[in-house]
């Protein structure tokens, strides 16, 4: 017979590792699954630089391997597997991964959201080295240079205004001739004096994959089809955000958006007992730093739910 776990943490990330250190050190013996491709968006990022106590920052990468190992040192089990269905009807509750079943007392889903992207040829290539798809995380580095967003909601005009304190000059690509953005975003961008705006235009391409670098973007008109170069040296990327909540749908209420619906000032979702954190839950702020806080709150009302649920 199957061991019933006392937590299992879906998905890894800031989110998933700092519920997997508190959880481990209050001795709830976690599992984790975190995923074939652990370590959430900072996997894709190069020099982090604010997230607290590392004074000249340093990569994503070592950063999520840090909380790897520390999750691991209390004692938290980690599984580099995919979820493929879970079973929140039933008690205990059910997750299945590809040939692999568990149950558990309670879940946290940490599983994250995805940057929707431009799926152009070197976008993979160049992310991290002047495609980004977060102001506030890589905008420092432009300082002074010529930057480029691509978007034309409200999180375009947030990354734009962000980006014009910074950057020599902003400017923002969109595919149309209007702006979908709320009314007083539209104009907060337009007035201000360091933004232009590329309508009717997509990104072809981005240069220059051998140079390792960001040196210009491909703009192809959707009218009449003509392509343009514009030497640019960081783009952000700002279509948008996909949580990554498809196996949960039916299992826990969602939001309009896809995000995960949890009790104000909770990690709570609609089933007691499935808690939600990091950035699946949070269409706002999406930092390293509140989806490391979100982590810690999930454990802590974790442990509770047990201490009350299940006493002894």
């Amino acid at each position: 017979m199957a061991v019933t776990r006392r937590i299992v943490i879906i998905g890894s990330g800031p989110a998933g590792y700092t519920a997997a250190i508190y959880a481990a050190r209050a001795n709830l013996a976690p599992l984790m699954i975190s995923g074939i491709q652990a370590g959430g968006q900072l996997m894709l990022t190069t020099l982090v630089e604010n997230y607290p106590g590392f004074v000249d920052g340093l990569m994503g990468p070592d950063l999520m391997e840090a909380m790897r190992q520390q999750a691991e040192r209390f004692g938290t089990e980690i599984i580099a597997e995919d979820v493929t269905a879970v079973d929140f009807s039933r008690r205990p509750f059910h997750v299945r991964t590809g040939d692999r079943e568990y149950d558990a007392l309670t879940v946290i889903i940490a599983t994250g959201a995805s940057s929707k992207m431009l799926g152009v040829p070197s976008e993979k290539l160049l992310m991290g080295r002047g495609v980004s798809t977060c102001a506030t995380c890589d905008g420092f580095f432009f300082r002074d240079q010529n930057i480029m967003v691509v978007g034309g909601g409200d999180s375009a005009m947030e990354e734009a205004l962000y980006l014009a304190r910074l950057g020599r000059k902003v400017e923002v690509v969109h595919r149309r001739d209007r702006l979908r953005a709320s009314k007083i975003m539209q104009e907060r961008a337009l007035k201000n004096p360091k933004i232009s705006f590329v309508w009717n235009s997509v990104v072809d391409d981005i240069l220059d994959a051998s140079a390792g670098k960001v040196t210009a973007v491909k703009l192809r008109d959707v009218d009449t089809g003509e392509v343009t170069e514009r030497p640019v040296d960081g783009l952000f990327v700002a279509i948008g955000h996909q949580p990554n909540t498809g196996i949960f749908r039916g299992q826990i209420d969602l939001l309009p958006n896809g995000y995960a619906r949890v009790t104000p000032g909770t990690t709570q979702t609609s089933v007691p007992g499935v808690f939600a954190a990091g950035d699946v839950q949070d269409s706002m702020w999406r930092q390293a730093v509140t989806a490391a806080g979100t982590g810690c709150m999930a454990a802590l009302e974790a442990e509770r739910y047990l201490e009350a649920t299940y006493p002894g």
